[in-house]
C-alpha cells in the first residue's frame, strides 16, 4: 500500500509543485517570524501587552522601510527592461 501512494505521489511531474508550495511555505514562514520578531505593534510577552498603544514613530518607520524596499523604490517596475527596451523602441537598430 504505501510503495503505491509513493508511486502515485511522487512522481518527477509533480517536483516542480513541490517546489512551488516549499517556497510559498518559506515565504509565509519569513514573514510569520518577521512580524513576530520586529514589529512594532506586535507585543508577545504580557509586560509589552500592558503598555497600551504606543506612540513610537521611529520605530514603525525603520520597520516599514526595510531594506529591499530602498533597493527598489528608485527602479523601473519591469521585469526584463531591456528586452521591453529592445521591442519596444522603434529607433533601436
Amino acid at each position: 500500500m504505501a510503495s503505491s501512494t509513493m508511486k502515485r505521489w511522487l512522481r518527477p511531474e509533480v517536483y516542480p509543485l513541490f517546489a512551488a508550495v516549499g517556497v510559498a511555505v518559506g515565504i509565509c514562514g519569513m514573514q510569520l517570524v518577521r512580524n513576530i520578531c520586529i514589529n512594532p505593534d506586535v507585543r508577545v510577552t504580557k509586560q509589552n501587552r500592558s503598555a497600551g498603544i504606543l506612540e513610537n514613530y521611529e520605530e514603525g518607520e525603520r520597520y516599514a522601510e526595510h531594506m529591499l524596499r530602498k533597493y527598489v523604490r528608485n527602479k523601473e517596475p519591469q521585469i526584463m527592461p531591456s528586452i521591453n527596451k529592445f521591442f519596444s523602441d522603434p529607433n533601436l537598430d
